[in-house]
This record gives C-alpha cells, structure tokens and sequence, in this order.
C-alpha cells in the first residue's frame, strides 16, 4: 500500500472515530479509547466526562496501545471494563490468535505460546509489534494490570487475593504494576474496605443492541435441571473448579448495557479463565453494527434482522459435543432430557446452599471426559450406536487432550452437521454457516440468501434462519 493511500486510510478512521466519540453512542464502546493530551489520561468513548477538544485527543484501537503512550485509564469510565476492541480482527489469524494467548490468566511464557503457535519467539514478537506496537511481553503486562485494577475496583476481594488471582508473585509486584501503568496505588483504586467474603461482583459490558430475550430462551430451552438456572432477567449455572464446584450467575442490566456478574468459587487461580468463558458463553463481543451489515450484504432485508442477535455457546468444546451427539435427529426437548440424564448419573454433585437460586434438591457439574468415556450410558434412552458415539467422543478428550476435526468426524455416527455444531457453539467459531440443517435449507428457499456475502458472520445468519423460522410458527 502507498503512503498516501495509508494516510488517506487512516485519515478515514480519525474522522470515524470522532463522529462515534461525539455521538457517544454505547455501540462503539471498546472499538477504541481516546487519550486526552491535555490530562494525560485515556477514557472509553461513553465517558461522561466533559468532551476535550478534537485538537487534543488521540485515538487507539487497544487500551493497551494508549497504556504503551504514557496514559493512564480513567477513573470514571473504567476503560478496562470495556467490551474487547474489534481491532484484532484486522491483524490476521496468527497474530489474533497471539493476543488472545497473551491475554490469558495464568501467563505462559512468550517462547511457549510462539510454540504453541507454530512460529518461532523472534516472528510472534515482530507480528506483535507492527499490529499493536508495543512487544509480546509488554503487552501481556499491561493486560495483567488492567485485570487486576478490575478486581480492585469492583470487588472486594483481599489484595493479597488480587495479586495471587491476576499472576502476580507479590504484592509489592502488584503495586509496582499499578503503579508504572496506572499512575497511581492499589490502595489509592480502591474506595471501599475490602470484604472477606469470597463471592465476586464484576460488571461486564457489552455493545448494544443485545437481544436479552432472544438469548434468555435459547439458553431456557437448552437449560439442565440443577446446573443451570434461568430466570427473566439471569442466567447462572455450576461449573468445575478445580476438585470443587463454582457458582456464578450473571444479571442483566439493559440501562448500563451490560451483567452484573456474581461468581463464587473456591480457587481464584482460574477466576480470569471463568470469567472470559461467561463473556464468550453470553458472546459479550460481538459487534452488532459489524453483523447487521453483513446479514444485509447476503441478502436479509431490515425487517427479517432481529436486532441485537447473539450467539449463546456452550460451557465448553466437550460439552457442546456431547449435546450435539445426543441431540441427533430428535427434538431439543428431547436432547436436553437425556442430556440431563447423562449430567445427573456422572456429574459432579453437591448439595445445595441457600445462596443459590435453584429449585433443584442436588446441583451438578457437567460430567468429566473420563467419567462418560469409562461408562456404558445403559442409563440414557437412545440407539446403542449413539451411546458408542459419545463415548468414542469423550475418549478423545481424555488427559486434557484437544481432537482435531479429523478426529472428531472418524467417529462413527458423527457427520458435518454435528461438527458444524460443535464448532459453532463449542468453538465460539462466528463463521460457521449450517447449510445441512433442515430449518436453514428451508427458511434459505424463503429468504434466498449468499452465505459467503455474510463472512465472517455466516453463524449469526445460521441463527438468523433459525429465528425467522420460529417467528413464522408463532404466527
């Protein structure tokens, strides 16, 4: 590309973000940060501070690029808060793939995710550089810190609790990294006394329009008996901590556009790992201008789009799995009964604490691989074939190994739809378009469509589908 077909490029951008910065419209919120030259610090464009001049601001598509500049997040709009930016979708699969292992609590060392990604340590710092500017290790600082000034803003969790959680080996780690990146102290953060209660309330946004409803009733009619609860305004389900059992339950909050987050479980060690799950599970991401737009493109007209469509996942790759496998040619009701069967003969159980909302008399985790794959699942009411199927499946999953697609489809009885499926909502995978789903195929006959025109969106036009042809049964 020219210099000056770059500049005119990002010339174009500047003047994209100062119309969303004026606007202050909630749906570019993450998208970037504006750092303010005059008071050295970096804000959210949903600040309610006073809007500087257009002269005096400089625009990044990641906190941590502002962070890198010298400026330190601001106090009223939490930029560490924000949804994540959409600016790695533009840095190529490699690099995306490197931010998102840089990103992740406890840290690996930069040599092993290089490995991991099948490039040498000297490339994945040279990708890093030139797609955010700053190195790998910096990089993975920074996001360490502004975890942490989460947890000590919104929490009440012990600081000694906050550094062990956010990867740090002291606390004296914790206040040097407060300090060199947030200009300022953990103590200074926190405005209230610490608790010494365990249970843990975040704030987690999301860019509106989100379809609260839409989601309530996919995760509603998938919901099983005693591990997941939802209510009018909430999702929670029990989760796999270590050797005990999590708890979280997440509260929507349309006015402030995002949940309020209540998580408790015993080992904080994985509360990021959690807590970035139940982002990816309420896909707390996306983008519904980005997906609007290519829903249009492949050819939906506005009044088929369902505003602020999400796609709802799954706990895990396993799990999603396993209910795709069982949920072979029958109903949703009927998967999620022997689904529910197969959660309460093999998952963890244990009894219930009037803290949680449930009606069930037990609550239950959802079941190990080694516990599916060393079962004969006489229990569950299905073809013996099917049994085999997810038993087959589970093997795969044994000492925390990860199949690969080949090894998933050699399963007998396990086809492309299935894996289509788990890829979709077990891999968190946005460009997965379901063409042999009955529903899909004949709501495609009805509204012609060009999947390839809705990348990398086709799973919210597979959803889409599918929403159009529950509307059309209600009528």
């Amino acid at each position: 590309m020219s210099d000056s077909k770059a500049s005119q490029n990002e010339a174009l951008t500047e003047s994209v973000f100062s119309k969303a910065r004026l606007s202050r419209d909630p749906r570019f919120d993450g998208r970037f940060f504006v750092g303010v030259k005059t008071t050295g610090i970096f804000c959210r464009p949903i600040c309610p501070a006073r809007l500087p001049k257009e002269d005096n601001v400089t625009y990044y598509e990641l906190a941590a690029q502002a962070m890198a500049d010298g400026y330190r997040p601001c106090f009223r709009c939490r930029p560490d808060s924000a949804p994540s930016s959409a600016a790695w979708k533009g840095v190529g699969a490699t690099v995306g793939r490197a931010l998102s292992l840089l990103s992740s609590l406890p840290t690996e060392r930069v040599g092993d995710i290089a490995t991991r990604l099948g490039i040498s340590e000297r490339y994945l710092n040279k990708l890093v550089v030139n797609a955010v500017g700053m190195g790998p290790k910096n990089f993975q600082n920074m996001q360490r810190t502004l975890f942490a000034k989460q947890l000590i803003q919104q929490t009440h969790l012990s600081m000694t609790d906050i550094a062990t959680t956010a990867g740090y080996q002291s606390l004296r780690q914790l206040q040097r990294a407060v300090e060199q990146f947030c200009a300022t102290t953990p103590s200074k953060l926190r405005k209230k006394e610490p608790a010494t209660q365990k249970v843990i309330t975040l704030f987690l946004s999301y860019r509106p329009p989100y379809n609260w409803p839409y989601v309530r009733e996919f995760l509603a009619a998938r919901a099983i008996s005693g591990m997941e609860v939802v209510s009018d305004n909430s999702y929670g389900r029990y989760f796999s901590c270590g050797e005990s059992i999590g708890y979280f339950n997440a509260v929507h909050n349309e006015a402030r556009h995002g949940f309020e987050l209540h998580i408790d479980m015993p080992d904080l060690r994985n509360l990021h790992k959690t807590i970035e799950n139940i982002k990816l599970l309420l896909d707390l991401h996306a983008d519904p201008l980005l997906i609007e737009e290519s829903l249009k493109q492949a050819g939906l007209p506005d009044n088929a789009l369902t505003a602020g469509l999400r796609l709802p996942s799954a706990w895990s790759v396993f799990e999603s799995g396993c209910r795709a496998i069982v949920g072979q040619q029958v109903s949703v009701k009927a998967a999620i009964g022997q689904v529910t069967l197969l959660v309460h003969q093999l998952g963890k159980k244990g009894a219930v604490s009037d803290n949680y909302n449930t009606n069930s008399t037990a609550y239950y985790c959802f079941p190990t691989p080694e516990a599916v794959a060393g079962n004969n699942l006489a229990f569950l009411r299905m073809p013996q074939a099917r049994k085999e199927a997810v038993r087959q499946f589970a093997c795969l999953f044994l000492n925390d190994k990860v199949p690969n697609h080949k090894e998933i489809l050699a399963i007998k009885g396990v086809g492309p739809w299935t894996l289509d499926y788990l890829k979709m909502r077990g891999e968190r995978n946005p460009d997965v378009y379901l063409e042999g789903d009955l529903i899909v195929r004949k709501m495609a006959q009805r509204y012609p469509v060009e999947p390839a025109q809705a990348a990398p969106w086709r799973s919210y036009l597979t959803l889409q589908l599918w929403q159009l042809s529950n509307q059309q049964k209600e009528v």
